[in-house]
């Protein structure tokens, strides 16, 4: 990282874009406070992270939710469980609510009666709405998704696509998406960001995105060999 400027609204969905290993998941980790940066600061919530301490830090992950790449469902735990799990782990809730709960959450993704499945019983697709549901379990006011449409046919994709739309209206979320999906980024985003040689060089809407001026950004888009990015 470089510098980063970002502002992210609160009920938007913003889509930070960029090549793999250019620092997008790196950016994640920054904003849920996994790393601190060595100059700057981090406001979440108007309140700066950075200087937090983890006790602090831990209530305001608590706001969070997380889509990590490929679900990482835990594989001895079956999907109630796996929904359920920062409940039942980290709250006092009774088991009986928990499972109210997880079932209202799998649901909203569009999976009832799976509770007792394991997650090698599911598809990938399904793996990724319970992920999805497991994100959402806490009621958070922020989703953070990483990659969360690779490994997925282009069906599944637009389905996927399709839901986290779906849930960022129905229950009002901020979400932050890392993706080099040029598909998915212009059918979710409010906005998309381009994270290139440890920056941001482009903030713009998907229409002015897809119009862009910016040699890079739109050497990336396209998808081009040619063009001022030189393959590794």
């Amino acid at each position: 990282m470089k510098g980063v400027t970002l502002n992210i609204e609160k009920g938007e969905t913003m889509v930070i874009i960029g090549r793999s290993g250019c620092g997008k998941s790196i950016l994640l980790k920054h904003i849920i406070g996994l790393m601190k940066p060595e100059r700057g600061k981090i406001e979440v919530f108007d309140q700066d992270i950075t200087r937090m301490n983890e006790q602090s830090m831990q209530a305001i992950r608590k706001r969070f939710g997380m889509l990590f790449q490929g679900a990482a469902l835990f594989d001895s735990l079956n999907v109630a469980e796996n929904v359920g799990f920062f409940l039942f782990e980290h709250t006092n809730t009774k088991k009986s609510q928990i499972m109210k709960i997880v079932s209202e959450k799998l649901k909203l993704v569009g999976l009832s009666g799976v509770e007792y499945l394991m997650p090698s019983d599911l598809s990938g697709g399904m793996r990724k709405r319970v992920g999805l549901a497991r994100a959402i379990a806490a009621s958070p006011e922020i989703i953070l998704y990483d990659e969360p449409t690779t490994g997925l046919d282009p069906i599944l994709a637009a389905n996927i696509n399709k839901l986290i739309k779906e849930l960022q209206a129905k229950l009002s979320l901020t979400s932050i998406i890392v993706t080099h999906d040029m598909t998915s980024a212009y059918t979710i985003a409010d906005r998309i960001a381009m994270l290139y040689d440890g920056k941001i060089i482009e903030i713009e809407t998907p229409e002015k995105i897809k119009n862009t001026h910016n040699p890079v950004v739109q050497q990336f888009i396209t998808g081009s060999a040619e063009g001022p990015i030189i393959s590794d």
